[in-house]
């Protein structure tokens, strides 16, 4: 393929496909692990994203009015904790002259988040709430459908359809047509009684029989829904009205232990350094002078984050409230942070707004608070800018900094909730030490499921195989019997 077709591809792509496993893997998954199809699947797409330009897809390249009308943006997450990918039906209209343009704002939002997430899932919804003949475009939901079949591989948990009105049930029917039979699985036409089976209330808006109150507008851009960085120590409603004395000194008893523990696993670590021959590294980057083992770590261009993609949390039955965030300043230079989260309301973060010097270590603390407990569909975000040597870094300067600092400039990483049952979380928590292995994350148990079903239907289709060739046999034997007989017969009737 790269011998005749060199020039049809973005020499990008081809150069991440030679690097990035995972990227190969989801298309393999999505071909059944078929190697044909799966090549020509990667043909196809990267085609595609050379003629669509979508590695340089980006606000500036878009006609300002697509975003502002809101037919397309991202926001909130289905019970699985997937993203929620909207298409308001009612706002697009047919017009062949803004039909590139609308093809590449879908393109842009999907490889937006493919890059953003690392190409976790989605689920689309298309809201035909009061839509009707003037709405339909079957080539603009073509585009869509291919997407997700053709150029996105594995990106597709399901298409939630809501009150589709009866007059497209036609057009519908043509849809299907394009679809294989895996996704056409994934179709769910819903109305407002039932649409909660696969979002909650809290994400879905008044017209769909939900409480959630967000309302689309541009700009800025609605790619996530973080909400205004937490205050220093938590949220920003008082908490001090809601928390007793006694829970403010066991948080600081708690913390004062684990600064002991973790000094003195400095200690065991420094002393096995000292003794064993210490790990080549990059001449570049500079050793910490108080670094921590991580168990999964997320190397960034400013901080090393451990966890590297989720913070587990027990269930209410483990009763474990509390995670630990390690930042590690890798630079030459002082970098601000700030913390986000999808749910403020829930969620105390200690420091949230700070900044880590040149090569330090520094602990945040997350920790529920209330009667709360963590959701699948909780996220937080981490930002952070490298400051100039001669900024300060106390309050008012952090805020000016963050107001003036280019967004080009600001590194983000974003981690995800995971709520485990066992009575031994297997994170880094503020009750564990820093020695233990992670759960597998839900994408790792996703991978071996698919893999569990594609082994199951391999098997399946050996027995009927299998079953086939044992009919085939009965009624082959069955003839010679029958042919047998016969002969018989016609030998006995001449003799007689």
């Amino acid at each position: 393929y790269l011998v005749d077709k060199s020039d049809k591809y973005d020499s990008r792509d081809v150069e991440r496909l030679q690097q990035d496993d995972k990227w190969v893997e989801n298309y393999l998954i999505w071909r059944h692990d078929v190697v044909d199809d799966t090549l020509k699947m990667i043909d196809e797409s990267f085609q595609w994203r050379k003629e669509y330009t979508v590695n340089d897809l980006s606000e500036s390249v878009l006609p300002k009015w697509l975003f502002e009308i809101g037919a397309l943006f991202l926001h909130g997450y289905d019970k699985e904790g997937y993203k929620l990918f909207w298409f308001k039906v009612k706002h697009h209209t047919r017009d062949p002259k803004q039909q590139l343009d609308k093809k590449k704002l879908v393109a842009f939002w999907l490889e937006h988040y493919a890059k953003r997430d690392h190409g976790k899932p989605l689920t689309v919804v298309f809201d035909m709430a009061e839509t009707g003949i003037s709405h339909i475009d079957l080539d603009f939901v073509r585009f869509i459908v291919n997407c997700f079949t053709d150029y996105y591989p594995n990106f597709l948990t399901k298409i939630v359809i809501f009150e589709m009105p009866w007059i497209m049930n036609a057009a519908f029917k043509i849809v299907k047509g394009w679809l294989g039979p895996d996704a056409i699985s994934m179709l769910k036409f819903t109305n407002k009684s039932d649409v909660q089976e696969y979002i909650s209330a809290e994400y879905l808006p008044p017209h769909m029989g939900g409480t959630d109150s967000f309302k689309y507008s541009y700009p800025p851009l609605v790619d996530d829904d973080f909400q205004t960085p937490l205050c220093e120590n938590g949220p920003i409603t008082n908490e001090d009205e809601h928390e007793s004395k006694e829970e403010l000194d066991a948080d600081a008893k708690e913390t004062a232990e684990l600064n002991e523990a973790q000094s003195l696993n400095q200690k065991k670590m420094n002393s096995i350094e000292h003794i064993s021959k210490s790990e080549e590294t990059d001449k570049t980057e500079i050793k910490p002078k108080n670094a921590k083992k991580a168990l999964t770590t997320f190397k960034g261009p400013l901080l090393h984050i451990s966890p590297a993609e989720e913070l587990y949390f027990g269930s209410k039955e483990t009763g474990e409230k509390k995670c630990l965030i390690v930042l590690t300043n890798i630079t030459k230079n002082v970098v601000a942070f700030k913390v986000r989260t999808t749910a403020p309301e829930k969620y105390r973060v200690k420091p949230s707004n700070s900044s880590c010097e040149p090569g330090t270590s520094l602990d945040i603390i997350v920790s529920l608070h209330g009667g709360f407990s963590a959701s699948l569909q909780d996220r937080f975000l981490i930002m952070a800018a490298e400051m100039d040597q001669s900024s300060g870094a106390g309050a008012p300067e952090l805020t000016q900094f963050w107001k003036d600092v280019p967004r080009t400039k600001v590194m983000e990483h974003r981690l995800r909730c995971h709520v485990i049952e066992s009575s031994k979380p297997s994170s880094l928590t503020l009750k564990d030490n820093a020695f233990n292995v992670p759960a597998k994350t839900n994408e790792d148990l996703h991978i071996e499921l698919t893999r569990l079903l594609q082994i199951n239907r391999r098997l399946e289709e050996q027995m009927n195989r299998c079953l086939w060739f044992q009919q085939l046999s009965v009624v082959l034997s069955l003839l010679s019997v029958t042919v047998a007989a016969f002969c018989f017969y016609l030998a006995y009737a001449q003799r007689s």
